[in-house]
């Protein structure tokens, strides 16, 4: 039975989803209305999907000193798991609405906690419906089973070890997955700061895509993270965006570009900023803006 780890395409999910094994996690939302993605669920579902909700099941309550979402504890989201099913045999599947902007925060997340078989969908519930593959509404209630997470140690970033290594100008590899002009400060729509944390590249998650909303391919994104990430695959890095959940999108893209695994800055933007000693950065940064840009 194949296993899937990166991506998988509609017909191959259709092919597995009756398998005894295949759990699917519905993972739309829309941070401007949070209860819209659990409505679209309800009218229409990839058959077994279970939803899992941003805010409630891949994130943490937020807090003074955190960004807008936190991660839960391994515990926390072990039990989620195991209330949608999954176990740690079971493959996974994630998908959502927005080119896998909110499935691949759940498809690190399964990562982080030591479950490497799960996978995204490629293009999203839109290449499920237009392969002419059925939905079905109404809640699903998953069989309970025990997932027992095995985390991945050293692969968060915390706001204080990215701090210490701005300070000391020590060199690193930093990639915010942002829109250009929030990276700039030209424009912030979300958060009270506008701009990024000096010496951080910009990526935005867009590059990854084709104008239809699937991925491009291995070749593709090897060319696109060239300019950002060099020639060297084993090359540590880091990624970020405005809160820890856009940043897993580059994550799976790197590793879609044959790149090694990077951590993530899970606090992101939206934690930099609530210390305003912390430096920030408005415009291109200097010395990389041809990097930046490419």
């Amino acid at each position: 039975m194949p296993e899937y780890t990166l991506l998988i395409t509609a017909s191959e999910l259709a092919a597995i989803l009756g398998d005894a094994d295949t759990r699917v996690l519905d993972c739309r939302f829309d941070l401007a209305e949070p209860a819209s993605g659990r409505r679209a669920y309800l009218d229409g579902h990839i058959p077994g999907a279970v939803y899992a909700d941003l805010d409630r099941d891949l994130a943490a309550p937020v807090r003074s000193d955190t960004g807008r979402h936190p991660l839960p504890t391994p515990a926390a989201f072990a039990a989620m798991l195991g209330r949608a099913g999954v176990g740690n045999d079971s493959q996974v599947v994630v998908y959502d609405a927005a080119s896998g902007v909110f499935a691949a925060r759940a498809w690190w997340m399964l990562r982080w906690v030591g479950h490497a078989r799960t996978a995204l969908l490629d293009g999203g519930i839109a290449a499920w419906t237009a392969a002419g593959l059925e939905l079905e509404a109404g809640d699903v209630r998953a069989t309970p089973a025990t997932f027992v997470p095995r985390v991945r140690e050293g692969r968060i970033v915390t706001t204080a070890e990215l701090e210490a290594t701005v300070a000391a100008g020590d060199p690193f590899t930093l990639v915010d997955a942002r829109d250009e002009a929030r990276y700039a400060g030209v424009r912030e729509p979300i958060d009270a700061v506008a701009g990024h944390i000096p010496g951080a590249v910009n990526f935005p998650l867009s590059r990854s895509l084709l104008p239809d909303g699937r991925w491009q391919g291995p070749d593709a994104l090897a060319e696109a993270w060239r300019p950002v990430l060099g020639d060297s695959p084993g090359r540590p890095w880091t990624v970020m965006c405005g809160s820890g959940v856009t940043a897993c999108h580059l994550a799976l893209s790197g590793l879609m570009a044959g790149y090694r695994e990077p951590r993530v800055y899970v606090g992101s933007w939206s934690e930099w900023i609530r210390e305003p000693r912390r430096p920030v950065t408005v415009g291109p940064e200097p010395g990389r803006a041809e990097q930046a840009s490419t």
